[in-house]
């Protein structure tokens, strides 16, 4: 069996800082005391800086994507930052100086973030993701609390962390957390291992490998003697643990650079789903009239008055192309009434542009399709390195192709669509269209009116 990199990794990664710290307590000459309070206070320091940046980028593609995995990771990378931080302001003559809480602090967030990294691994079913993602604001929001609450008991000197922690006592409660961490680390550490064997992504590798290094760490805490070499080597292996997600982040495509952690359901999947495609009619001609500058001006105006209808109806704005927009409803799977609501925004899309048009009379006017089916949604180009997340299919394609034989000013659905709309809706059958790309002729239909 050949023996592949990451796997070369990974063995050095679980045999370099034990037997570091194997050598170090065998001799006990050469576990050096090295006491440095400014040194302690900036490690710690910038490894909860570290953690920050990456629970905040993280985060965002958690909210971007609707994806449970990636909140979870997000959360742990800020819980690990908050009593890290709390912890720092504890280095004797920096800042505060010693403290109950705050010494205390990294072993209680470490363990925490452990917990949450090893729920992480989980592929959770549908129901249970999107409980997760409604309730991730409640979550952050407790986190936060729980964090601000431990900092405010600790300033105060409140029961329990009224008094200093004896050596005994600290040794007692490092031990119980270290284990509670390690635990944690080592469940996240091979169920990224095993997601890496599924998917083959190198920046699964990566997550993996700082999980271990972070379960050595909270071993390494259980047996190390303060201001000595050993004692340092676990505060080494915090910040080597968060850098190393940093950089191979940081390495990744910059769209969707931690697509490797989505859940299997949001990296791929099939849904059905409603599109809205609208676009500038004579919009070269307009273009070859002006310069570059005037052109981005009138598209800016009327992106500028679009968008917002489009967000305010729940949709998701896919991409700009040009004068092009296409937004997608459903894509989450939470919107049951996705066919009315790209119905009604394509309608008050018409009404924001004429109400441009009213004061600019001369540009180009706006066409709208809409069609609803299946499509795959997912990660398209990952063999590339240059990974987006979009949605392809024939649905999509048609709602381009009835977009293209709107008039100026209208809106065309397709016959999916058509059937999803309340009956009060007005919508004028249209003679069977031929249009590219389709063997057989396409129903549509010119959408006038729809009522809530």
């Amino acid at each position: 069996m050949r023996i592949t990199r990451p796997y070369v990794l990974g063995a050095l990664v679980a045999v370099a800082p034990l037997a570091l710290l194997a050598l170090l307590l065998a001799s006990p000459e050469a576990d050096d005391a090295w006491e440095n309070h400014p040194a302690h206070f900036w490690l710690v320091l910038s490894t909860a800086g570290v953690c920050v940046g990456l629970g905040a980028a993280v985060g965002a593609a958690a909210r971007r994507r609707r994806d449970s995995r990636t909140v979870l990771v997000a959360l742990a990378c800020i819980t690990a930052a908050g009593f890290l931080g709390l912890h720092a302001l504890a280095t004797p003559g920096v800042l505060l100086g010693p403290n109950a809480g705050f010494e205390l602090a990294t072993p209680v967030g470490l363990a925490a973030a452990g917990l949450i990294a090893a729920l992480s691994t989980l592929e959770l079913q549908p129901a249970a993701a999107a409980r997760v993602i409604s309730h991730a604001p409640h979550m952050l929001a407790s986190l936060l609390g729980a964090m601000g609450m431990w900092a405010l008991i600790s300033l105060t000197e409140l029961p329990p962390l009224d008094k200093p922690v004896g050596p005994d006592q600290l040794d007692g409660w490092q031990i119980s957390l270290a284990v509670a961490g390690t635990a944690g680390y080592l469940a996240a550490a091979g169920g990224y291992a095993a997601l890496y064997r599924r998917r083959r992504a190198g920046f699964l590798v990566a997550i993996a490998l700082a999980f271990a290094l972070l379960a050595e760490a909270m071993a390494v805490i259980t047996v190390a003697r303060n201001w000595r070499l050993s004692w340092w080597e676990w505060h080494v292996l915090m910040l080597l643990a968060f850098a190393l997600v940093a950089i191979a982040a940081r390495r990744e495509w910059h769209e969707e650079r931690f697509s490797a952690l989505y859940l299997e359901d949001t990296a791929a999947g099939s849904r059905e789903i409603s599109v809205l495609f609208g676009d500038l009619a004579g919009f070269t001609a307009y273009s070859e009239r002006l310069l570059p500058g005037a052109v981005a001006a009138m598209l800016n105006a009327y992106f500028g008055h679009l968008i917002p209808v489009v967000q305010a109806s729940g949709g998701q704005v896919d991409k700009l192309i040009g004068d092009a927009l296409m937004v997608v409803y459903n894509l989450h799977g939470d919107q049951p009434d996705h066919a009315a609501r790209a119905a009604r925004t394509a309608l008050a899309l018409q009404s924001a542009a004429a109400a441009l048009l009213a004061e600019n009379p001369d540009w180009p006017r706006l066409r709208v399709g809409v069609n609803t089916g299946d499509a795959y949604a997912g990660l398209l180009g990952a063999d590339t390195g240059h990974r987006t997340h979009g949605v392809v299919g024939d649905a999509v394609n048609l709602a381009s192709r009835l977009e293209a034989q709107a008039a100026p000013g209208e809106v065309v659905i397709g016959a999916e669509t058509a059937r999803r709309l309340p009956a009060t809706s007005v919508v004028i059958p249209l003679p069977a269209l031929v249009v590219k790309g389709k063997a057989a002729e396409v129903e549509a239909y010119r959408l006038v009116d729809l009522q809530p």
